[in-house]
């Protein structure tokens, strides 16, 4: 049986996921089907925490949402131990709802809306990211109405101009970013100034993401010593947080590097010492970000094969059921995936296939010329490591619903998010019509368009 980026459970000739066989997944609930092996969610979240107690640091984890985010996961987050890195509204209440106490969130975003900063304020919520010198003004806005009850704690945001190794689209500590004060040009230096003197504001601490799917220290270690000049620059500030944000990366394909978390984190650890030595200060609580690294290999998406088309000379197709509406990474980063029939995983590879999405786009391409044994139409085609940034993306493009998905472990299947349906999408949509300027069934010129319309009754006030 070829290698995989994750190991694989086979039972019976049929693969399996946390105890539980993909053919009764399917047929249960439908593909296109997001899997979530509960226990390695677990255990990379576990991973963590043992890696970090072990280098004797203070630290605290803030699960990353944007890679996922639900009320079921919600939940393991906050039985693991970690706070959650919420971006908007919607993933602060899902945050919230899913058992995550306010004062364990960490809201992010360059722009945040100001009923959201407004919400964040009022709900307790631990610290805000700020971004930018007009959020500053905003909270410092927003802390004086409160009347000073609570200072609101925040940290700032350096874009420590750090070039890391990674897709463009994905790199968030160059110089030229939309997140952040830029630390080459003195606007850093400003904002912690200001962030200082501003009255209802408690700057905790500094923020630095330098990229993510990254697979080296390199970039981070870089970024914490480029912090030396503005911590030398303003002597009175001491940081009692450092966040290195997250970027951890994961094997896509098996020939991706496996780097060790600890090989990623000890030299970060080490870098940081050695800094606040050179200061004098004492070593801030570190705080760290991941996403990725928690959920993407523990996730798997399961397809329906339908026709196989074969130009001769050139390439064989197979069509599946989903596409870049579940999976958008591979329109937009070339991002690279394996993929395995799971109903006969130990057959072996026959010829190179291109799976391909069933969307309107000729870029609805999932894996180029990947080896599979000659896929029938009703196979499964699970693609692995889709656990982060899949779901997280989807959309409705071609009027799709979204996929299902399920959470597996100790042979039992649970549905944590139930599959869009066709009234889920036109529940939004309200009838055409311009106050009196309704069209009316006898203006409309098809038949059965008119009939539809005469039957549908009275449009909503």
């Amino acid at each position: 049986m070829r290698k995989f980026p994750v190991e694989l459970e086979v039972r019976g000739g049929v693969l399996f996921f946390g105890g539980v066989s993909a053919v009764e997944l399917a047929e249960r609930f439908g593909t296109p089907l997001l899997v979530y092996e509960e226990d390695k969610i677990r255990r990379a979240m576990r991973e963590f925490r043992e890696t970090l107690s072990g280098l004797g640091v203070r630290y605290r984890l803030f699960y990353a949402c944007k890679a996922y985010c639900s009320l079921a996961m919600a939940h393991v987050v906050r039985e693991e131990g970690f706070g959650a890195d919420v971006v908007s509204m919607g993933e602060m209440i899902t945050a919230l709802r899913g058992g995550i106490p306010p004062e364990d969130l960490l809201f992010h975003g360059n722009f945040k809306l100001d009923e959201e900063l407004r919400f964040a304020v009022e709900q307790g919520i631990g610290t805000i990211v700020v971004d930018n010198a007009y959020e500053l003004e905003r909270l410092a806005s927003l802390a004086a109405t409160q009347g000073g009850s609570r200072p609101i704690p925040i940290l700032l945001r350096i874009t420590p101009g750090v070039v890391a190794h990674t897709h463009r689209y994905i790199l968030t500590g160059q110089e030229d970013s939309k997140f952040g004060f830029d630390l080459e040009s003195g606007q850093a230096l400003a904002a912690v100034r200001l962030a200082m003197r501003t009255e209802g504001l408690r700057l905790r601490g500094i923020h630095m993401h330098v990229g993510s799917q990254l697979v080296s220290s390199e970039g981070p270690v870089q970024a914490v010593r480029r912090l030396e000049a503005l911590l030398t620059s303003v002597p009175e500030f001491v940081p009692e947080v450092l966040d290195l944000g997250g970027g951890f990366g994961v094997p896509y394909v098996v020939d991706d590097p496996h780097v060790p978390l600890r090989d990623l984190l000890v030299p970060v650890v080490e870098a940081v010492r050695e800094l606040f030595s050179r200061l004098g200060h004492p070593e801030p609580e570190l705080w760290w970000e991941p996403g990725r690294r928690v959920v993407a290999s523990a996730g798997t998406t399961l397809y329906r094969v339908g026709g196989v088309k074969e130009i001769p000379g050139v390439r064989r197709y197979v069509a599946v059921d989903g596409g870049m509406n579940d999976n958008i990474r591979p329109a937009l980063y070339q991002a690279q995936y394996e993929a395995l029939l799971a109903n006969r995983p130990l057959d072996p590879p026959e010829a190179l296939y291109t799976v391909a999405g069933r969307l309107c786009e000729s870029g609805d391409i999932l894996i180029v010329d990947h080896p599979l044994p000659h896929p029938q139409p009703g196979d499964l085609l699970a693609v692995f490591v889709t656990g982060a940034y899949a779901y997280a993306m989807s959309s409705n493009y071609n009027r799709l619903p979204r996929p299902a998905v399920v959470f597996v472990r100790d042979g039992k299947a649970r549905l944590v998010q139930r599959r869009e349906t066709i009234e889920d999408l036109l529940a939004l949509d309200l009838p055409y019509g311009f106050g009196d300027c309704e069209t009316a069934p006898s203006e409309v010129p098809n038949a059965a368009a008119r009939k539809a319309l005469e039957t549908r009754g009275a449009p909503e006030a």
